[in-house]
């Protein structure tokens, strides 16, 4: 008896959850490809189901959704994953470009949860082989998985377009303290000055007070960070940078969450422009606003996976 060997395009195949597959389609560009055909059927409850409309059965599937909130992203990727196992497919791989409920990764406080912790136990239980992600809050979440762990680098589409800006006496600045080895990466890369702002907060997402930490007159800076959420802290550092002489301030952040006065903060802001990628989506117009798209990073991140070779080299910094 004669079995056909699978081809390589054959081998593997990309679903997308709901809010995901912008992206999703763009990976599949890259990759050459046709998104899956998965269906996600609404109850007037708001409860969901998913169910795969085409064969997986010994596939390497790769599932992408980022986590943002509200909770029913995750949801949908913990019932992709659970139909895909049900469903004999060979390998089940998140691709999670966003990976919600990062800033979790600790108690920092008597009674709180980790709930970065427990996303993980949720994808694990529910059944992956592996996560590709981009840019954790915190590095150490990755060892929360018993599964290997791709972490990507925004630093990857970010570097080459501040490089296109041509900036002269360019300056690198940390919005806090904790951003301070992220932005002392793209400084050494570019080879400029560091600056840091030193910030004392109130509560979560409100500054009581900030410092700067070193010297920004006359310099086209760029504060470097992994996500905007409130924008508070970034508009606050933008403000206090060109009071301090600071010829023009940039931002460039992994992940664009943008969450309740955040837009209308940037634009009146004295920020040039924010620089993201298209790890979440934006749909919130404002002019200051640039998305840059981590589709074909992510694409080549699976085509290697699937040929089993080193991800490394993809690394910048």
């Amino acid at each position: 008896m004669h079995y056909n060997k699978m081809s390589e395009k054959d081998s593997y195949m990309v679903f997308s959850g709901t809010n995901t597959r912008y992206l999703a389609e763009k990976i599949c560009q890259s990759l050459g490809c046709n998104l899956g055909q998965l269906v996600i059927t609404k109850f007037s409850d708001g409860e969901f189901a998913v169910s795969y409309e085409e064969s997986i059965r010994g596939r390497d599937i790769f599932l992408v959704q980022s986590t943002f909130p509200n909770s029913d992203n995750l949801m949908e990727l913990l019932l992709m994953i659970d139909a895909a196992k049900r469903a004999s497919a060979r390998t089940i791989n998140a691709v999670i470009p966003y990976f919600g409920w990062a800033r979790q990764d600790r108690k920092d406080k008597p009674r709180v949860s980790i709930g970065a912790k427990l996303v993980a136990d949720l994808l694990s239980v529910a059944g992956i082989d592996r996560l590709i992600t981009m840019d954790l809050h915190a590095d150490q979440i990755q060892g929360f998985f018993d599964v290997p762990v791709d972490h990507l680098y925004a630093s990857g589409v970010i570097l080459p377009y501040l490089q296109s800006l041509q900036l002269d006496n360019l300056v690198i600045a940390s919005p806090d303290v904790g951003g301070s080895k992220r932005a002392n990466t793209y400084a050494k890369y570019l080879g400029c000055p560091l600056v840091l702002c030193n910030k004392t907060r109130a509560r979560a997402n409100v500054i009581a007070s900030m410092q700067i930490i070193g010297d920004v007159k006359d310099k086209n800076v760029v504060i470097i960070d992994d996500m905007v959420d409130t924008a508070g802290t970034i508009t606050k550092a933008a403000d206090i940078m060109k009071e301090a002489g600071a010829k023009t301030v940039r931002a460039c952040a992994s992940h664009c969450v943008m969450s309740g006065p955040a837009s209308e903060r940037v634009q009146n802001s004295s920020l040039e422009e924010i620089v993201f990628t298209d790890s979440i989506p934006y749909s919130n117009r404002c002019a200051k606003v640039k998305q840059l798209s981590v589709a074909d990073m992510f694409a080549e991140t699976i085509r290697r996976v699937i040929n089993n070779e080193s991800i490394s080299s993809q690394y910048l910094v």
